[in-house]
């Protein structure tokens, strides 16, 4: 048998066993193995063993659960409800300025998480009822909630990121750091589209009641002072990592301390919410986890076979691609899976052909890493089976229908679409800040 075979073997054998409903580690990690011992006999139980050492020794893998402890304490003690409550007073006067208010809280949600699920969760059981109730259009926030939440795995601490790192090998900091811009950027072209479609129709969002535009300044203050506490962790955190007082691994360790604190100073650190951020942190941190355990084994087979020397001589030498149409084919490709696939699938899945064929062709890694990551939002988001899609479905008030949230995301795919042309075309966008934090 040929490697090319072998290699389209293992893809099929994959599929197959993740269509039969098994977890994604589990297809992937039994594939590799199984592979590996038919290749190369006993010798090749040392693949998955080196691999799980290689993950053990990986020193930013500590960013992980600390991180997720960090958005799931300041979840269930109430502090994002509190800073919901801030951008709903503050922004609540201008036209549309809950849905904007929703698209900085999925920001700051990101920010604290690093995951999409938690944005989502908040979005839809805090952020959507709410709007609902005040009369806004429900097919416009139902877009506001899924596009602000996908933004969870853009927004350092990025846990999507962190397993794109350790697949490509690239350094977590840099990408994490790379993400900022673009992130930002694309939550300033939400909430542009939301002020300007709102201006042209102002009946898709009210502004707040005569009795709470007329709230005196120090109510104001009072709220202001609930929802900024998440902004100072995040601030302080992120800035004494980028002055160079801490390493990434202490940032997150401060995070979570400072996190925990605020629960404390709030009153709501209790058992009841140490149990369940424990539960919920363990679970993502272990299945994450798996998921680079099974990625690092079957990109060392597929090396080993040489699958990726044969992909970049199908692309280049037989089919006399440029670089840059053989990039555009990988973002397609992305957005295929993405209608079945969730992101740490796809990249387990064409990363270890991806990586490598990106860094022959001369483009930067780390900014590609932006690019699967914007690629993978906007198939979260596209049907018929976006992974966001569903998730909204499961959390959404009857009143919102499955054909309400396919038609809520079409502007929003279009402006992410627009975003990642953006950064194709200017690199800068993402590399800018890595360049210069790294130069100091």
């Amino acid at each position: 048998m040929s490697y090319e075979l072998i290699g389209i073997t293992m893809f099929g054998g994959m599929l197959v066993m993740m269509l039969t409903g098994q977890r994604v580690f589990a297809a992937i990690g039994f594939v590799s193995a199984l592979a590996a011992l038919l290749l190369w006999g006993t010798g090749g139980v040392e693949m998955p063993f080196s691999a799980a050492f290689k993950l053990f020794n990986w020193y930013p893998l500590l960013t992980l659960p600390l991180f997720i402890y960090m958005g799931y304490i300041l979840s269930e003690s109430g502090i994002a409800n509190d800073l919901y409550k801030m951008f709903h007073i503050w922004f609540g006067g201008l036209r549309g300025g809950l849905a904007v208010g929703t698209i900085a809280l999925m920001v700051v949600i990101s920010a604290m998480n690093g995951l999409s699920v938690a944005g989502m969760a908040i979005g839809a059981t805090i952020a959507l009822p709410e709007m609902l109730r005040r009369g806004y259009d429900k097919r416009m926030i139902t877009g506001v909630v899924q596009a602000g939440s996908s933004l969870g795995i853009l927004v350092p601490p990025s846990v999507v990121l962190v397993l794109y790192g350790m697949i490509a090998r690239q350094p977590v900091s840099k990408l994490w750091l790379a993400g900022v811009f673009p992130g930002l950027m694309m939550a300033g072209l939400f909430i542009i589209y939301i002020i300007i479609r709102c201006k042209i129709n102002p009946s898709l969002a009210p502004t707040l009641s005569e009795e709470e535009l007329k709230m005196p300044l120090k109510e104001k203050l009072k709220y202001l002072r609930a929802g900024i506490i998440p902004f100072l962790i995040f601030f302080f955190m992120t800035g004494l990592f980028v002055m160079g007082i801490t390493s990434l691994v202490e940032s997150s360790a401060v995070g979570a301390t400072a996190a925990t604190l605020a629960a404390w100073a709030k009153g709501s650190l209790n058992k009841k919410v140490i149990e369940e951020t424990v539960r919920k942190t363990l679970g993502i941190s272990c299945m994450f986890m798996w998921i680079i355990l099974a990625a690092l084994c079957f990109g060392a087979v597929f090396d080993g076979i040489g699958a990726v020397k044969a992909i970049e001589s199908l692309f280049i030498t037989q089919w006399n691609l440029s670089p840059w149409e053989v990039l555009i084919m990988m973002q397609l490709s992305y957005l295929i899976m993405g209608t079945f696939l969730d992101d740490t699938a796809m990249l387990v899945i064409v990363a270890p052909l991806y990586v490598p064929l990106v860094i022959a062709l001369g483009f930067n890694p780390i900014w590609y890493g932006i690019l699967y990551t914007i690629t993978c939002q906007i198939a979260y988001m596209t049907p018929p089976f976006g992974y966001n899609l569903f998730l909204m479905r499961a959390m959404a008030p009857d009143e919102i229908s499955l054909m309400d949230i396919y038609r809520s995301i079409i502007p929003f795919v279009l402006i992410m679409t627009f975003a990642l042309i953006l950064v194709m075309a200017f690199p800068q966008i993402a590399l800018w800040l890595p360049e210069y934090v790294y130069a100091k």
